[in-house]
């Protein structure tokens, strides 16, 4: 039996009494490809959230590789190895994708140090090959602002895996891509997955099709159900509560 990287217990949050979190009881594997899913109002966003110490939970408790998270700052938990991606891409956009990966991969954090520093032979090379990870070696060197929207998506998670994080949480990570770019972003997650724990919240459903091992859905605030992606989207209260609003 695999070892847990994540779990939530009886976690609970209320705000203004609504619960957008509803008792919730989850866990993951270290080492797993995790795909949350569910309608508007889930708690997807929340629950994010209550793992990366932005809100505290109500009741419940979450926790990582067995600790205890609850009494711990966001920038306490980022440290313990837990890396999040957010919807819009967050990079440097004056910045060219080498100095964006050197800048999150700088142990120090800081600026000036990354960009007027020697960079040790070892991070160079550890660089080149995330460049090259994400797609983007033909164009390490233009300005970020240059990117399109998908490169700038995969840039980011370049950068969130230059910290070396042991779970990735992932936020909608292909909203308003084409076609083509959705499927390099599950391409880039597949490849990572080979190395990290990785936990994505995502709508498109056929994105969700190529890179689920197992879904989860989660339905005003609570686990709906679990399964692979053809037990989760036969499921009759799946196509209820969320694949149903799709096709109406």
């Amino acid at each position: 039996m695999n070892a847990k990287i994540l779990e939530t217990e009886n976690v609970t949050v209320s705000f203004d009494g609504f619960k957008a979190i509803n008792n919730l009881n989850f866990s993951m594997d270290v080492g797993e490809l995790r795909v949350v899913i569910g309608p508007n109002g889930a708690g997807k966003t929340t629950f994010l959230d209550v793992i990366t110490g932005k809100v505290q939970p109500t009741t419940g408790r979450v926790l990582f590789k067995g600790k205890n998270l609850r009494s711990l700052r966001e920038h306490q938990i980022a440290r313990l190895g837990i890396g999040r991606k957010f919807q819009t891409p967050r990079v440097y956009l004056n910045l060219t994708p080498r100095e964006n990966l050197e800048i999150t991969s700088n142990r120090n954090k800081n600026v000036f140090s990354t960009l007027f520093g020697r960079s040790h032979t070892t991070e160079k090379k550890n660089i080149a090959g995330l460049l090259e990870t994400i797609g983007l070696t033909s164009k390490a060197d233009i300005p970020s602002a240059l990117l399109a929207h998908g490169e700038k998506q995969r840039l980011e998670i370049g950068m969130l895996v230059a910290q070396s994080p042991d779970l990735l949480l992932v936020d909608e990570p292909v909203a308003g891509l084409t076609d083509e770019e959705t499927y390099n972003i599950g391409e880039l997650l597949l490849t990572l997955a080979q190395s990290h724990s990785i936990l994505v919240i995502e709508h498109d459903m056929e994105f969700v099709r190529q890179i689920a091992r197992k879904v989860t859905v989660l339905h005003e605030g609570s686990v709906l159900c679990e399964g692979n992606f053809e037990e989760v989207q036969n499921d009759r209260r799946v196509i209820e509560v969320y694949l149903g609003q799709q096709q109406e």
